[in-house]
Formats: C-alpha cells, structure tokens, sequence
C-alpha cells in the first residue's frame, strides 16, 4: 500500500537571493542579500553566528560595485540559466518547486508605485515554463532579500509604513503571476531574532540603545500584519489560493531527565512555535505576552491589528527541517552549531562537516508535534544536508552520504504520514547547489546537481548530474516507495 497521496508534491526549494545572480541586470536593485559577505573556511570549529552589520559596513558594501566578496550577487546564475535548470528539475520527475520573488527585483527601492517591468517579465517566463513542465510552484514572497533601501532608511520592518510597501508588492505578484496556487509569506519567520538583518532590514546602530530586542518583537509584530494582510488581498485576488506561514523546526531534547533541563527545553521549544501559533491561531500566546512583559517590552499594535490576525490565519504550516539538538542548563555542556543556531550536542547523534546533527527520526517527531498541535495541512520545504562535494575527472559526483540522508528521512516522513498526519509536499534544500544562506560559500552544497563554481566565483558554471539526481529521480517516480540505493 502507497503510504503517501496521490499528487503528493515532490520537489526541491530555491531562493532567489542564492541562486538567481544577476543582481545589477534588468533594474534590480539592491536588496540585503547584496552585501552579504564570503567568510572562508567557517565550519565547525569556528562558527560565530549568523552576518552581523553596522550602518557603516552596510554603507561601504553598498558602495561597492563589484561581486568579488559578495556571492550571492553572481549566485550560480539561475537568472540566465533558468530554462536549463527547470528542465533538469523535470527530468528527475518535480511535481513542485518552491522559489522565491526578489522583491527588489520588482520593486529596486521597494518605495516604487509601479513595478520593474523587466523583473515582472522575468518571472512570467520562469512560472510559463514551469507551467510547460508541469511543476507546481511554490513561491515564498519574502526570503531575506528585502530591497536595501528600506533597511537604511526606516530600518526596515521596524518603519510600520514597510508593510503597505509589502502589500503592493504582493498586489503586483498576486495579480502577474496568478497562475500560482501555494504561496508562502516570510521564510523562516523566527528567524528575525537571530539574524535580523537578514531576516528584516534591522542594523543594530539604528535602534535606540538596550531596545534592541523590543525593536525586533515590533518588527516582528509588523510581519504577523502584513502576512494576514497579505493572505487577505491573496483571497480577493486568487480565490483558491493557499497562504501558508514558514518555520524553522528547531526540535529540541532535553539532554538528561533532569526536571530542570526538561523545564528548560520545553520553553526553548515553545519559544520556536510561538511564530507559527500566531500566524495559524490568528493570537499572540498568552505565555509569549507574559514573557515579553517581564522584559519590560511592550507592542505597539494599531486597532484593528488583533481583529486581523484573527480573521485571516494562513491555510498550511510549512516548515524547515535539518537538525535537531538538545539543551542542558549545564553551562558547560558542550556545544554544536545547527540552522543559525547553537545548541548542546547530541551524544547519540553524527553530525555534517559543518556540525549539524543528523537525526531523521527528529523529522517525524517534528511532523507529529506540528499536525497534533495545528490541525492544518504540513508542507516540508526545506531539509537536507551541506557536503564538500567533489566534482570527479569524468564529470560524476558520488555522493552516497546525501542518499542516506534522505533515504533516512523520507522513512521517517513516511511513517509519520502512516500514523495520520496530512503532509501536501516536500521539497529539499537545495534541488540544485546555491550560494548558502549563512556563509555565502558554494563549498557547502546541498543539490542534486552540481554548479562548477567555487567559493571565488570561478568556474564554467556548468551543470553535472550527481548519483543523488539519479536516487531521488527513481524515489519521485515511485511516490517514495522505492528508497534503494
């Protein structure tokens, strides 16, 4: 018996910041990612967090005109290699791809009334073909790339007027590119307090000395808005549309059965479903509000901000999945770095170069904890795993540690669809190698296809087949019953 449904949505995820390049073609303009900086050799052994900015550093990036120290502007191209690379994602069998929009593609200063006509021509023939192929999009509308010029000025999503900046935005994508049926508001939307540059335009120096965090949570606040604004007009626009919300899945375990860790982690662990809460449950959790209070942080909502987030919840959670990790209130248990994050290593686990854990059964207790606690249709859209590929003198790449990696998860996926859990899609990280989102290096890929670029930006671009393209080609066909090596 076929575990997973019919039309399940098989695929693989991209983001325009990391893949497209392009970053002065056509109109763009600047946006976050543009001056995101390569840091070499930044593994385990010497990891500091996410990019951290100043207005000064910003300044000087902007400045710049060139790609030398800044990646994800050339990315590998997929902005002239995008007929190409959407056929090879059809030949291993995609049902769906989930990109992302530059909404400074767009919108270059993201203050704009009319859009970048040349950017909107971009995508048209992007979801056309797709259309060709049959892939189903999957398209995020904010996925850290917001234009340059609203963080500099306003700081970005600390300035409330940003969201009706956002909406026309999207009234532009909802309205171009209506063909599109799942549509996600921000990436990783938690994500803002550990990276908030990145995340939401937010340079330290701007806000007001030790308000910092309240600045954040206000930013923050503006987001949950503009997403129910957003799947509002989405309705009006694109009636059968699904508006979903996306999460990083930081599943977490206590280290021991100390009461003291489990008290620990539980509130680290409602912490990370606190975004999602908002966004699905249209209110703030109580326990959230009381925590802030006792900081001393005090939202600013307008009237009828409550009445909104009540009115339009999103229709699915998606989230993303790579690593679990645990949490000891030890302060000296040993530490291990994960998706932006550190936590306390898992003694029962192995772990990539970069020291993320592997733990495929962690994706299923995810898929139960998210489906038990929301009701609502899952869409996996981000998971997989960074490896020093090596591109072999006959053009093969041998990846065998990727094949287990996924192998390994989609048994557990399957099992937790078994035990009831309604799961519409899933789509890896990456289905091609991109510039990766925290260190700007192309050293760590994540693709079933290799992109002949280095961490410098040399290479032929060109694109070669791993043995993972041919695995998770026979794993499509099969809707995930043939896992064979």
């Amino acid at each position: 018996m076929t575990v997973l449904p019919e039309g399940f949505l098989w695929g693989g995820a991209i983001a325009a910041n990391q893949a497209e390049g392009a970053w002065n073609v056509d109109g763009k303009g600047l946006s976050v990612a543009d001056i995101a900086m390569y840091r070499p050799d930044l593994d385990v052994k010497n990891y500091k967090g996410h990019m951290t900015v100043t207005t000064e550093s910003v300044l000087k990036a902007a400045k710049d005109t060139s790609d030398k120290w800044y990646p994800k502007r050339r990315g590998i191209d997929f902005y002239h290699h995008v007929d190409e690379d959407l056929e090879l994602f059809a030949e291993m069998g995609f049902k769906a791809l989930r990109v992302s929009i530059a909404w400074s593609r767009l919108f270059p200063t993201g203050k704009e009334l009319t859009p970048n006509q040349k950017g909107i021509a971009f995508y048209k023939r992007m979801f056309h073909k797709m259309n060709e192929l049959g892939i189903e999009p999957i398209v995020t509308l904010s996925h850290y790339e917001m234009p340059l010029h609203l963080s500099l000025n306003g700081n970005g999503w600390v300035d409330r007027v940003v969201i009706d900046d956002f909406l026309r935005f999207c009234q532009v994508c909802f309205t171009e590119f209506n063909t599109v049926q799942y549509w996600l508001s921000f990436n990783e939307v938690d994500s803002i307090l550990r990276h908030p540059f990145t995340t939401a335009g937010i340079i330290p120096d701007q806000c007001p000395e030790n308000q910092e965090e309240a600045v954040i949570y206000q930013a923050l606040h503006h987001q949950f808005v503009a997403s129910a604004k957003a799947t509002k007009l989405l309705k009006e626009i694109i009636p059968n549309a699904k508006m979903g919300c996306m999460l990083t899945k930081l599943t977490t375990y206590p280290l021991t059965c100390k009461p003291e860790d489990v008290e620990l982690t539980l509130k680290k662990n409602l912490q990370n479903y606190f975004y999602a809460d908002v966004q699905v449950f249209g209110e703030y959790p109580r326990l959230t509000l009381n925590a802030l209070e006792k900081k001393g942080i005090v939202l600013s909502f307008e009237p009828d901000d409550l009445a909104l987030l009540k009115a339009y919840p999103v229709d699915f959670v998606s989230f993303s999945y790579y690593m679990s990790m645990a949490e000891s209130t030890d302060p000296n248990a040993p530490r291990t770095p994960g998706n932006t994050v550190l936590g306390v290593k898992n003694p029962y686990l192995p772990a990539t170069d970069w020291g993320w854990q592997i733990d495929p059964k962690g994706l299923k207790i995810s898929l139960l904890e998210l489906y038990d606690r929301y009701r609502k249709p899952l869409m996996i859209v981000e998971n997989g795993m960074g490896a020093k590929d090596v591109l072999e003198e006959d053009g093969s790449i041998h990846d065998p540690y990727r094949v287990a990696y996924f192998k390994a998860h989609f048994e557990q996926m399957k099992e937790a669809v078994d035990e009831g859990v309604e799961l519409l899609g899933y789509t890896s990280w990456g289905a091609i190698d991109i510039v990766s989102a925290g260190t700007s290096q192309m050293s760590k890929r994540y693709g079933f296809i290799y992109v002949d670029i280095d961490d410098e930006g040399n290479g032929t671009y060109k694109r070669y087949k791993k043995d993972s393209f041919y695995w998770y080609k026979k794993v499509i066909a099969s809707n995930g019953e043939d896992l064979g090596d």
